[in-house]
């Protein structure tokens, strides 16, 4: 089964990359290739299948792994994703079970393993401002959208799984109170006061933290969290939730399932989509049922927590 393997250099480390290369080197079929810019992963993605490829392979970090799913998008009943996770985050690979070791996440492509362990995931679609794109871990808005656009490379670089956190402290000081209508499944839009939307076809964010805990990636319903504008106070004991892992249950926070969303909100609420920003005009999310192939870890739980 032709394999490419779509790198981004910038991520993981030089033994990480070398190791990668060995393992490559030693299988004829898999096909090793190196993006040399931002957006060259999406054209890689879709040169690959066209190539003959059937399982295109994102090594790098959520936003490589982002790319990759754009250019697999129109091609999704030809080829599978997979994913070897170098970066700050490795949000998706968490849901799907893959290991972060490269070895590990390599093994998974052996021939008498891809059909166990590939499995037909939700792919959501995502509109804002004429722009589409293909989501599919989580889109988060407000204090989210807040933080991504502190985040800098060299705070990645400099902070690791941390970045997510100075980056949260560095906005801490201009919390912003959205005035929000959302729309659920097409029925008339409802109000509410947000402080951050999450819109979650996986379980984690901003590296680790357990924002849906119950989402599966299979039932064709997005899990929507919606963290109220509320004081310091409050918003501390549900941020010290979220950190446990129990924060779906505050007060603070509604958290509802749908197969299409829409969102509007003043002032405009920055979303970003899979970790990369897209827009603050009103934005659509839908749901297209297990319509993309993707390798899995042995240990993937397709159900979530509760759901």
């Amino acid at each position: 089964m032709r394999t490419s393997i779509i790198v981004n250099p910038a991520a993981g480390n030089a033994a990480q990359s070398a190791r990668l290369h060995e393992l490559a080197a030693a299988r004829p079929d898999v096909r090793l290739i190196q993006t040399e810019g931002p957006g060259h992963a999406r054209e890689l993605a879709g040169a690959a299948v066209e190539e003959g490829s059937e399982i295109v392979v994102a090594a790098g970090g959520d936003g490589t792994i982002n790319e990759v799913v754009q250019g697999l998008g129109p091609y999704r009943d030809r080829a599978r994703l997979g994913l070897m996770p170098l970066g700050t985050g490795n949000d998706l690979a968490r849901t799907l079970g893959i290991p972060f070791d490269p070895v590990e996440a390599f093994a998974l492509l052996d021939a008498g393993r891809v059909e166990a362990l590939t499995r037909k995931v939700d792919l959501v679609h995502v509109e804002s401002a004429g722009q589409t794109r293909y989501c599919l871990n989580v889109a988060a808005g407000g204090f989210s959208g807040q933080v991504d656009e502190a985040l800098t490379d060299e705070m990645k670089a400099a902070w690791g799984p941390l970045a997510y956190v100075r980056g949260a402290m560095k906005v801490l000081p201009d919390l912003t109170g959205y005035e929000t209508t959302i729309a659920w499944n097409d029925q008339e839009f409802e109000r509410v006061e947000a402080l951050n939307v999450i819109v979650a076809n996986g379980r984690t964010c901003a590296g680790g933290m357990k924002v849906a805990s119950g989402a599966s990636m299979e039932d064709g319903l997005l899990d929507v969290v919606i963290v109220r504008y509320a004081s310091l106070l409050d918003l501390a004991a549900v941020a010290a939730r979220l950190v446990a892992g129990s924060y779906l249950d505050s007060a603070e926070v509604m958290h509802r399932r749908a197969s299409r969303v829409r969102i509007a909100a003043k002032p405009g609420m920055w979303f970003n989509v899979d970790g990369e920003l897209l827009s603050n005009a009103p934005i659509s999310f839908s749901v297209e049922h297990r319509a993309l192939s993707v390798l899995v870890g042995p240990g993937y739980d397709a159900g979530g927590e509760g759901s």
